[in-house]
């Protein structure tokens, strides 16, 4: 009997004696520094603070603190499906306009690198309206020779006037390619006009773009 004693004791201290030795190789548990605080400004004007992501703020901007106060992150409000929609098309919006306005603005550079004043600008307008011009004037040189080719054939004509059906196959033929070539030659030059007007224009616009950017510029050089 005293033997059996004598074992749970032993047993019980041998127990004792590892749970003190386990203890002594585990470290003892301390809060998580990983804790955070949330805190918000709710519907009503109240600040709340909470140690989890506070309900009454779910539509709200929310700011989950360090232990020692300062801000770790902000919480997004959470959206419903239209609102996430919204959200999105507005930042798409924003993005592209700002995408316009750096292109914009890239343009502008551009501009006054090709045209630094006001009289390279003129000068090249003119050149552009020039080269237009030549071409109009070869045009209408080509019409005067038409007409000169259209009386000679009238000439061919003159003996068929009362029937000019019984003219010649070749003679009808020539007088008909004149006529096309006289509607072809018309045509070039009503697209060339309308080409001197295209590019008037542009010249206008890129006029009044460059004209508060040559002041820009002409003030920023007198500063210097």
């Amino acid at each position: 009997m005293a033997s059996k004693q004598a074992l749970k004791a032993f047993l019980a201290f041998s127990l004792a004696a590892a749970g003190a030795v386990q203890a002594q190789q585990q470290p003892a548990r301390t809060p998580s520094a990983s804790t955070g605080i949330y805190s918000c400004t709710d519907a009503r004007g109240r600040t709340i603070t909470a140690d989890r992501p506070i309900p009454d703020c779910i539509d709200r901007e929310q700011r989950e603190l360090n232990p020692s106060g300062t801000m770790r992150r902000k919480l997004e409000p959470t959206y419903t499906a239209r609102e996430q929609a919204e959200r999105e098309e507005r930042e798409r919006l924003t993005q592209l306009q700002a995408a316009r306005l750096l292109e914009e603005r890239r343009r502008e550079r551009a501009l006054l690198v090709r045209y630094p004043n006001p009289a390279t600008h003129d000068r090249e307008r003119a050149e552009a309206l020039v080269q237009i011009d030549v071409v109009i004037q070869a045009a209408r040189k080509r019409l005067g020779e038409l007409a000169d080719d259209r009386r000679k054939i009238d000439d061919e004509l003159e003996f068929y006037k009362k029937d000019p059906s019984k003219a010649p196959e070749a003679v009808r033929r020539k007088m008909e390619d004149n006529a096309r070539s006289v509607a072809v030659q018309n045509r070039f030059i009503g697209e060339q006009e309308d080409e001197k007007k295209r590019l008037n224009a542009r010249f206008d616009e890129e006029q009044a773009r460059l004209k508060p950017l040559w002041a820009s510029s002409a003030a920023a050089a007198s500063a210097r």
